[in-house]
């Protein structure tokens, strides 16, 4: 396994105290000493996250976008530059082999998606392209991620003033003196923005962003805000034994719209018949703490598996998990483990009912106190 001094901004993490752990054997930086206080900046002002997980292809030629068109889920060819889409590459069988993020700009196409999926992604590419006057070639980059409802202020801080406003809208600026492409980011929990840096200029402008007000966040936080978000990702949640369908990101990555792609008639034969599959990500309220591929069951009969595990600090041991159809409602009674669970489809909901219900409590308790120190 690579080490932590292998990534390109070892020593910024250290600086910031980082602890690092292993993740699809990877070092990443899991956390800063203080999880909790890292995923209250991000739902409340401003975390940053290094993701050294993320990597980035570059497609080049007359015909790039009229290829990728042809391959991809989402329409591609009528981005203009400056524009964005999320998109999966599929198999025929319509396993996704990987989630992107494409960003068209002038001369070339970005795919960002992860590392381990890069080689995969240029081989089927350049298997598929035939004599088209399209090549593909890896693009050295650091991605960082800027989330939460503070990211615009930072930017502001750190120069930025206009930063784009539509999902995988992207612009070129400059952060301590290095230029990077800043896209506003559709797959961050809670929303945000990733940074694209060259590798040299990476650690100065992560520097510059915590200087503008970002606090530096790990991934155990970001794993909490990503189950909380039924976020799933690559690798983690999403590999290619999965159908886009089954992952829940149909609406986001595929475009109704368009022609022929690789996939795409596994795609279509399941939206005529309303999206039904036999088994679909879903979120799981937990009563312990479980781990990544833990067995879900129901009356001692496995029904799924999970997928993403954490702790949040708001609402307790969470999970991601993929269960079978006969469980999919909210509310349904499963166990991790063997310890009692229940699937959700939504745990803003939960958490609003619950806060809904402690404010009545809360002022119960303050007309007991007033009644109490009245005079007798």
């Amino acid at each position: 396994m690579p080490s932590p001094s292998d990534l390109p901004l070892h020593d910024a993490l250290v600086a910031a105290g980082a602890r690092f752990a292993e993740r699809r054997g990877q070092p990443v930086a899991a956390s800063y000493g203080d999880t909790s206080g890292e995923y209250a900046a991000a739902r409340e002002a401003a975390a940053l996250v290094d993701l050294p997980l993320r990597a980035v292809l570059e497609a080049s030629g007359p015909q790039r976008q009229k290829f990728l068109q042809g391959m991809l889920s989402h329409d591609v060819a009528e981005r203009q530059p400056g524009q964005g889409c999320h998109a999966a590459l599929m198999n025929a069988k319509g396993g996704v082999q990987a989630l992107l993020r494409v960003l068209v700009d002038k001369d070339v196409v970005l795919l960002e998606t992860d590392f381990d999926r890069i080689g995969r992604l240029q081989g089927t590419l350049e298997h598929h392209r035939v004599a088209a006057p399209v090549r593909f070639a890896a693009r050295p980059t650091s991605v960082l991620a800027l989330l939460g409802p503070g990211a615009a202020r930072v930017l502001s801080a750190a120069g930025i003033d206009s930063p784009p406003a539509s999902p995988e809208a992207h612009q070129v600026v400059a952060i301590a003196g290095h230029p990077l492409r800043l896209v506003r980011a559709g797959d961050l929990p809670g929303g945000g923005f990733v940074l694209h840096a060259a590798p040299e200029g990476a650690a100065a402008a992560w520097e510059a962003l915590r200087t503008a007000g970002a606090r530096p966040a790990g991934h155990d936080a970001l794993d909490a805000l990503r189950v909380e978000a039924l976020r799933p990702w690559y690798g983690s949640d999403v590999t290619e034994d999965n159908l886009l369908h089954e992952t829940g990101l149909v609406a986001e990555c595929h475009s109704p719209a368009k022609g022929c792609y690789v996939g795409q008639e596994v795609v279509a034969r399941l939206e005529a018949r309303g999206g039904n599959v036999s088994r679909a990500l879903r979120g799981l309220r937990l009563s312990a703490p479980a781990a990544a591929g833990a067995a879900v069951s129901v009356e001692g009969r496995e029904v799924g598996r999970v997928t993403t595990a954490a702790v949040s600090p708001r609402l307790g041991p969470i999970a991601l998990a993929y269960v079978h159809r006969g469980h999919f409602a909210p509310g349904t009674a499963v166990e991790v483990d063997g310890a009692p669970a229940t699937v959700v489809t939504s745990f803003e909901e939960r958490a609003a009912s619950e806060n809904g219900a402690a404010e009545p409590a809360r002022e119960r308790d303050r007309e007991d106190l007033h009644e109490d120190r009245r005079p007798r």
